[in-house]
């Protein structure tokens, strides 16, 4: 059976939204799954749902943003799996305000989270990737990589940069065979826009810009992503792949 079937994928912020939509799909498509998020008992149910499928899953939680946690997460993951073929780098937190009344601890905690920890995870499993012929690594960007909107100023520079990371790494990474590549979601209705779902007139707004006009749903993300990991992918890196419902293309 083609790929990602029997291989091993760490998924980050798997507990909940997109993380746990492709962290699911791949446990359909027959991957064995280390989950990794911080909220361990979210964590479980996304264990617990991806056995139920019949797949093999772990759950790890971990801090990716913390250098020691991810090496610490790097030690458990492959005393229990030996290796990793696909590394998922999902976790993310925004924070909406005026840029004048960010703290620099605020800051740094978004672009720690969504930039730094991807290139922490980056660094700690790629080692564990190479000489197997095949590798995934998909970094969730965001339609704010390519475009904006107000009082996203860390959030955007986060994701700008995890763009820039992620078409560098697929050229430096292209001659061992392992493939990198971004997914930037539109407007999905996950736990980092509740702001957005709670204030009716905000969504309204939000989903106006959307051609399509709706909010994305979970499991096109995650069947994108199990496309992304199979053999008939193998050509596409460095490319960042956007599923917003026409908005960028505007």
């Amino acid at each position: 059976m083609k790929p990602p079937a029997g291989k091993i994928a760490l998924i980050t912020g798997a507990s909940r939204g997109l993380g746990k939509a492709m962290a699911l799909a791949l446990a359909g498509a027959g991957a064995r799954l280390a989950l990794v998020a911080r909220d361990a008992g979210a964590l479980a149910q996304t264990l617990s749902e991806a056995r139920h499928m019949g797949a093999e899953a772990e759950v790890f939680p971990a801090d990716i943003s913390r250098e020691d946690q991810v090496e610490a997460l790097r030690h458990q993951v492959i005393a229990r799996f030996g290796k990793l073929h696909i590394l998922i780098n999902n976790a993310g937190i925004n924070i909406r305000k005026p840029v004048t009344e960010f703290t620099l601890e605020e800051w740094r905690r978004v672009l720690d989270t969504n930039l730094t920890g991807a290139f922490l995870m980056v660094r700690a499993f790629l080692p564990h990737m190479r000489g197997h012929g095949y590798g995934r690594i998909i970094n969730i960007t965001s339609t704010l990589s390519h475009v904006a909107l107000p009082l996203r100023t860390a959030y955007a520079s986060s994701k700008a940069g995890l763009l820039g990371f992620t078409r560098a790494l697929a050229l430096e990474l292209a001659p061992e065979g392992i493939t990198v590549v971004g997914i930037s979601p539109g407007p999905f209705a996950t736990e980092i826009n509740r702001p957005l779902l709670e204030d009716p007139s905000a969504g309204r707004d939000l989903i106006s810009r959307v051609p399509l006009g709706r909010w994305g749903r979970l499991e096109e993300v995650g069947q994108l992503a199990v496309y992304l990991c199979r053999e008939e992918a193998a050509y596409i890196t460095g490319s960042d792949i956007l599923i917003d419902g026409g908005w960028c293309a505007q």
